[in-house]
């Protein structure tokens, strides 16, 4: 089952700049603030800031009961892999694949039950 875009993640160079900025555009502090990850949560958006991305633009996230289930499909639709099924830790899985017209598209399926 496909739980819809929850998270939209955003590569960038410069963590501490990134932070600020968005500190200031959302208005809120970040949940998680990790040289890895700077989280932000908006109502029920999540929206992050991660150094050192495969992806190499913004990438929405739908949140997924099976991932291999959803990427298997996603590539036999023609989308190319770019982010293999990763444990990014707590029980949270990622992976993410640019379809046939360019886009990025994200998965995560969270194992554990997360706050």
């Amino acid at each position: 089952m496909n739980q819809g875009v929850k998270t939209i993640i955003y590569p960038v160079k410069d963590m501490r700049r990134a932070k600020m900025q968005f500190r200031t555009l959302l208005g809120v502090e970040p949940y998680g603030d990790q040289p890895y990850y700077i989280g932000f949560k908006v109502g029920d958006q999540d929206i992050g800031l991660v150094p050192n991305s495969p992806e190499t633009g913004m990438t929405a996230f739908y949140h997924v009961d099976d991932i291999q289930q959803s990427l298997q499909a996603l590539l036999e639709a023609g989308s190319q892999p770019l982010r293999k099924v990763s444990d990014v830790g707590g029980g949270r899985l990622v992976a993410s694949v640019r379809d046939p017209e360019g886009n990025l598209i994200g998965l995560i399926q969270d194992t554990q039950a997360r706050p």
